[in-house]
């Protein structure tokens, strides 16, 4: 697949949420249908071939990147949320922010022994989040094979506290220094 010029459809808000920060709004990306294709050709076509049966991604933005990854790769799809919003019994994380703490959570019964699994979100950034999702994911006996994001927040150095959680080798398509 030719490269896509991710960068080009990514805004950059200054001052959001709070001064200081620089958001990087990537709804622009997702709204252009080249341009969601490219991004969930890339991930998808990096683990085309792990065995995945199963793709994680938190709400809600994690929803939007691992959904279509998980059906372009014919692999179930497991909705990480927050306390209160699944129906069944759940297994939950709970994880630092930036900003204080979260937890997620998914149904006791969506993964297993058997499963090989990737955790799939829109952005890593202090990686709390992705580090959530994979104690999810090894709390029920599934294997974790992949992590994916579409951007990294290279200056927040995502990948010291990946590999703190033993994290695999991280997949990220924009790289934000």
């Amino acid at each position: 697949m030719p490269s896509f010029d991710y960068n080009s459809l990514i805004i950059d808000i200054p001052d959001y949420p709070k001064p200081g920060v620089v958001f990087k709004d990537i709804t622009p990306l997702l709204a252009d249908a080249a341009g969601f294709n490219a991004v969930t050709h890339a991930i998808a076509d990096h683990f085309r071939f792990y065995g995945v049966s199963k793709v994680i991604g938190a709400e809600a933005r994690g929803f939007m990147v691992g959904a279509p990854v998980a059906h372009e790769l014919g692999a179930g799809f497991v909705p990480a949320r927050k306390p209160g919003k699944l129906p069944r019994e759940v297994v939950e994380e709970e994880y630092d922010l930036e900003y204080g703490t979260a937890t997620l959570q998914i149904h006791k019964d969506s993964l297993g022994p058997g499963d090989r699994v990737i955790v799939v979100d829109d952005l890593v950034a202090t990686g709390g989040t992705m580090v959530a999702q994979m104690d999810l994911v090894r709390s029920l006996g599934a294997e974790l094979v992949g992590i994916a994001c579409l951007m990294e927040l290279e200056f927040l150095h995502p990948r010291d506290i990946l590999a703190k959680a033993d994290a695999p080798e991280l997949y990220s398509i924009v790289k934000v220094k």
